[in-house]
């Protein structure tokens, strides 16, 4: 059982959402704007935020980069809803740090597969196990708590790099084998399979990530040219 947020000003969609979440056996508040939505956050600490994209007082790419620079330890799955589906409202929505991208109107399903594919990454990180740290002579990422920290030089200091829940499970997933190529379609399977058929949105992430980890943006995320992707840097342990 999950603790879901809803920061929804629509009180008749959030009433909806809140059915859908419960009968699914979470448990689910409502906040009906921003700021109300970001007090909510802190006390509630939530597994995951259900974010309105238009809310009356605080546009939600604000709220979503909030949270997205608090300090809980917790850090929160953001699935984005709009009323738009063009793909400036998407890309801009995963620039901001969301996680997934929904449009109005949806059906209670579509929303719970969602749901259920951002929850469910937890598990795939514990299913790892037993490794829980992988560590390059630049990179360590810890699966048990969730943190990354990067070097610049073997013998320089450790320094955190704040990550959202979907860099993290990217970057996770290939450092786990390192040189194997990852195309596209398999990078999408962390939302849902067949669930995104942009695959532009993979490409947008990685580039975020890649902007976050170094100055030097292909020392860890190589392109492989009408593929895709593969994590690199010198021999990995673990």
């Amino acid at each position: 059982m999950a603790k879901i947020l809803v920061i929804e000003d629509e009180t008749n969609i959030a009433a909806a959402i809140q059915r859908c979440i419960e009968s699914a056996g979470h448990t689910c508040h409502i906040a009906p704007d921003g700021n109300t939505g970001l007090t909510a956050f802190q006390q509630y600490q939530p597994d995951l935020v259900i974010l309105d994209l238009r809310l009356p007082d605080m546009d939600g790419l604000e709220v979503c980069t909030k949270i997205r620079h608090s300090r809980l330890a917790k850090v929160p799955y953001i699935l984005m809803l709009t009323v738009q589906s063009e793909e400036i409202d998407r890309i801009i929505g995963y620039s901001t740090g969301a996680d997934d991208y929904m449009a109005k109107p949806f059906s209670p399903q579509e929303l719970i597969v969602r749901v259920r594919a951002l929850l469910r990454r937890d598990q795939w990180h514990q299913e790892l196990a037993p490794a829980q740290l992988i560590q390059t002579p630049h990179l360590r990422i810890n699966l048990d708590r969730r943190t990354v920290q990067t070097r610049s030089a073997p013998s320089s200091q450790w320094l955190d790099i704040p990550l959202s829940p979907l860099e993290f499970d990217l970057l996770s997933k290939m450092a786990s084998q390192p040189g194997r190529i990852w195309t596209r379609d398999q990078l999408s399977e962390l939302w849902e399979p067949g669930s995104y058929e942009d695959l532009r949105v993979v490409d947008s992430c990685i580039k975020r990530l890649r902007q976050k980890l170094c100055r030097e943006p292909q020392r860890f995320i190589h392109t492989k040219t009408g593929i895709g992707y593969a994590f690199e840097d010198a021999e990995v342990t673990v």
